[in-house]
């Protein structure tokens, strides 16, 4: 499924346009990767969890010269499935 055709699900389902739900779904995505970006974690009971995670310095190596670099430490973006949504993928 594309943005598009999540668009036109949510659409259906809140009996809404697709502009409104357009709106909503970027309004909401826009408002999950703000916070994230600001070191908070976003808690959707039941779908999941999105937070920032710390990834330590590493080393690594170039696969064409296989030299050895060094990897720096940097902050990711990270999401949990809650419960439920497991549940629902586990029962496919």
């Amino acid at each position: 499924m594309n943005k598009g055709e999540l668009i036109e699900a949510i659409a259906d389902k809140a009996n809404t346009t697709k502009k409104q739900a357009e709106e909503v779904l970027n309004a909401a995505v826009e408002t999950i990767m703000e916070s994230v970006s600001s070191g908070e974690k976003v808690t959707l009971v039941g779908f999941g969890s999105f937070e920032p995670r710390q990834r330590k310095a590493r080393e690594g190596r170039n696969p064409k010269t296989n030299e050895k670099i060094e990897i720096p430490a940097t902050t990711v973006p990270a999401f949990a499935a809650g419960k439920t949504f497991k549940e629902k993928v586990q029962n496919l």
